[in-house]
């Protein structure tokens, strides 16, 4: 956990001050396409002539932010979703996690792909567009996880002092479920950093002239012969990235194993607030 803790803060902190330490502007051209590493382009330059330190710099913001807000906004909606089936019941229950079912049925790049498609979206909806992905898969682990909780004492206790549904899910259902939560957003954050940069690899993402990491190894792959370094630059990044969250999900996941059944069940019930 702590390698993926410190692989993960090093990428922040090249994402948050990198822009300030760029030798060029992103879209600058500073010499001929494909140039080895020099003094002016310590990192060589890309297909265009731009220089490739500047780009990796520049790249990575985008990755960061849609993966994150739209891990938080699948995890946030399939946990709301979940909760509410397992706590109703009945049709409820029924039309919510069969609806599920449905999207379940799309692998999510493919989904997503879809929705890029119909949508013709652009960046301020890959956010939404990557969330949408998730709701289904959270709303199943959400759903899973409550339903052992809405069954126990406390639960009841705080139905039969006249607690509204709202309230319950929110002060007794929730707290009891957020553990695997947390574990599944760890999770699909790290899947959302490999589909975001899939997405740009693909032409479905940020475009040209932008600086993304996943657009950088779509432009330069080509010349990988030739200027090696505006593909390998970038897609390290995103490999470390990518280890370092899921070095931490897998931390975090075995630190909440070490708690057995036997310890939780000794845990004092929540107290009923109504």
């Amino acid at each position: 956990m702590r390698i993926g803790l410190v692989l993960t803060g090093l990428i922040l902190l090249i994402i948050a001050i990198g822009p300030l330490l760029a030798p060029h502007s992103y879209s600058a051209i500073v010499g001929a396409p494909y140039q080895p590493p020099s003094s002016l382009a310590l990192l060589g330059t890309d297909y265009l002539g731009e220089d490739v330190l500047s780009r990796v710099l520049e790249g990575g913001r985008s990755i960061v932010w849609v993966s994150f807000v739209g891990t938080l906004l699948g995890v946030g909606v399939g946990s709301a979703i979940g909760m509410t089936a397992a706590y109703s019941g009945g049709a409820v229950d029924e039309i919510l996690m069969r609806a599920m079912d449905v999207l379940r049925a799309f692998p999510p790049m493919v989904l997503i792909l879809l929705l890029v498609s119909m949508a013709q979206a652009e960046l301020a909806l890959m956010p939404l567009i990557v969330a949408i992905a998730w709701v289904p898969q959270v709303a199943r682990v959400a759903y899973g996880a409550a339903k052992e909780v809405v069954a126990r004492e406390f639960v009841e206790s705080a139905e039969t002092l006249g607690a509204s549904r709202l309230r319950i899910v929110r002060r007794e259902v929730l707290p009891n479920v957020m553990t695997p939560l947390m574990v599944e957003f760890g999770l699909r954050l790290t899947w959302s950093i490999g589909i975001v940069t899939t997405m740009s690899f693909l032409g479905v993402g940020l475009q040209p002239p932008a600086a993304d990491w996943g657009l950088m190894i779509r432009e330069n792959y080509q010349g990988l012969a030739l200027q090696p370094w505006g593909v390998v630059v970038p897609a390290l990044c995103v490999a470390a990235f990518t280890f370092g969250t899921n070095l931490m999900a897998e931390g975090f996941a075995r630190t909440v194993a070490r708690v057995s059944p036997a310890e939780t069940a000794k845990e004092a019930p929540k107290e009923v607030t109504v």
